[in-house]
C-alpha cells in the first residue's frame, strides 16, 4: 500500500509532491544538490522510512558514517522482531532492510553530517561530501555504547576493551573475559561469548540483574562458563605491554578490593544518542541529550522530523524503531505537499 492509500482517498485531493532535483545554478534553490529529503543516519528507523519515502518517488539520500543497518547489523541474534519465528542475525535483518530501500531508489552514501542549519526553506547540512541542502531532514542517528569512564578504558580501546560482542569476540577463543553491565545486552552478550571463552566474570554494579526473566534463566544455564558478581563496581582496566591483563573493582558489600584476572573486557551499560553534531544547530533536546520532537515527530526546527532510538521518549527496540521511520515517512510527506497548518512549529511540544 503506498502512502496515499495508507492515510486514506481524501489525500488524493492534496497537491502531488515536487519531487526531484532542479536545474543547476546559482542559488541553492536552483542546484542539483538540493534533495528532497536527507536522512541522517542508516539504521532501522532510517531504512524504514526511506523505503517509504522513496517508493513514493520522494528523492531520499542516507548518509551513514558507520555500519549500515546501526547496531541492529552489529547485534548477533534478534529474537523479538516480527515475522522471525525462530529469530533473525541482527546482520542479515540489516541487509534486507537495505537491499529493500535500494530497490525503491534510495541512496546510501557513507559520510558524515558535522551540522545542520535552516537557509531560506531548505536545510543546508555540512557533511565530509561537502555541503548539501534538502527541503527536509529525518535524523535517525541511533545511539552508541556508554563508556564507564574509568581508567584504561580509552587507552586499551579495541586492544582489550570492546563494546560489540559479535564483532570482536572471536578474538577471545579459549581466553578469559570480564562483561560489565547487568542489563539484557549484558546478559546476552555474556551468553554470546561463551561460544568463545573459556571463563566470563559477569560484574554487575547493582544487587540484581535488569535483564528480562527469559535472559536470567539462560544464564543460569550457563553457570559452569559464567560466573556472576553482583554489587561488584569496575573502577580501573589495568594492562601489561599494551594488552588488558586484569579489571580493578570494589565489593560494595565487604568494601574491598577484587580483581579479576582476564584477556578482554566487553562493557555494556547503556546508550547515549548520536547528537553531537548539533550541539550549534538549534534542534532541542532534553536533559539526556535526545531529541525532543511533536506527535508528528517533527523537532522545534521546522522540516526536520526525528524517529528511532535518538528520539527523546524512544523505548529502543527494533521494531519499535522501524514503526517510527514509517510514521516519519508519512509526516515528511504531508510536510512536503504544503508545510500544512497542523505542521507548524507553534504545535511543538
Amino acid at each position: 500500500m503506498d502512502l496515499d492509500a495508507a492515510r486514506g482517498a481524501d489525500e488524493n485531493s492534496k497537491g502531488a509532491v515536487q519531487i526531484g532535483t532542479a536545474t543547476a545554478g546559482r542559488s541553492p534553490q536552483q542546484s542539483d544538490a538540493v534533495r528532497d529529503l536527507v536522512i541522517v543516519g542508516a539504521g532501522p528507523a532510517a531504512l524504514s522510512a526511506a523505503i517509504y519515502t522513496s517508493r513514493e518517488d520522494i528523492d531520499t539520500t542516507l548518509f551513514e558514517k558507520g555500519a549500515i543497518g546501526g547496531l541492529a547489523a552489529i547485534t548477533d541474534w534478534v529474537d523479538n522482531y516480527p515475522g522471525f519465528a525462530d529469530g533473525v542475525e541482527g546482520l542479515k535483518l540489516a541487509d534486507a532492510m537495505r537491499a529493500q530501500a535500494e530497490r525503491f531508489g534510495a541512496k546510501i552514501e557513507l559520510g558524515e553530517v558535522m551540522s545542520i542549519k535552516t537557509e531560506g526553506n531548505l536545510k543546508k547540512l555540512d557533511t565530509t561530501e561537502g555541503d548539501i541542502y534538502a527541503k527536509a531532514v529525518l535524523i535517525a542517528t541511533g545511539s552508541d555504547y556508554r563508556k564507564i569512564g574509568v581508567p584504561g578504558e580509552i587507552e586499551y580501546y579495541a586492544r582489550g576493551v570492546h563494546y560489540c560482542a559479535t564483532c570482536d569476540g572471536a578474538f577471545y577463543r579459549d581466553k578469559k573475559l570480564v562483561v560489565v553491565g547487568g542489563g539484557n545486552s549484558a546478559v546476552q552478550e555474556s551468553l554470546f561469548l561463551t561460544r568463545f571463552a573459556t571463563h566470563i566474570d559477569l560484574l554487575v554494579r547493582g544487587d540484581k540483574f535488569r535483564a528480562s526473566d527469559v535472559l536470567q534463566q539462560e544464564i543460569e544455564k550457563q553457570k559452569d562458563k559464567i560466573t556472576v558478581h553482583f554489587n561488584t563496581t569496575t573502577d580501573e582496566i589495568a594492562g601489561e605491554e599494551g594488552k588488558v591483563v586484569k579489571v580493578i573493582g570494589t565489593d560494595k558489600i565487604t568494601g574491598k578490593g577484587v580483581e579479576f584476572i582476564t584477556d578482554g573486557v566487553f562493557v555494556f551499560v547503556g546508550l547515549d544518542p548520536n547528537t553531537k553534531f548539533l550541539e550549534s544547530s538549534g534542534v532541542e533536546l532534553d536533559e539526556r541529550n535526545f531529541i525532543k520532537s511533536n506527535d508528528k515527530l517533527m523537532t522545534n526546527m521546522p522540516g526536520v522530523f526525528v524517529a528511532g532510538d535518538v528520539r527523546s521518549g524512544a523505548t529502543m527496540q527494533i521494531a519499535s524503531a522501524t514503526g517510527e521511520g514509517a510514521t516519519a515517512a508519512l509526516m515528511i510527506r504531508e510536510y512536503l505537499e504544503g508545510h500544512g497548518p497542523h505542521l507548524e512549529p507553534n504545535l511543538y511540544g
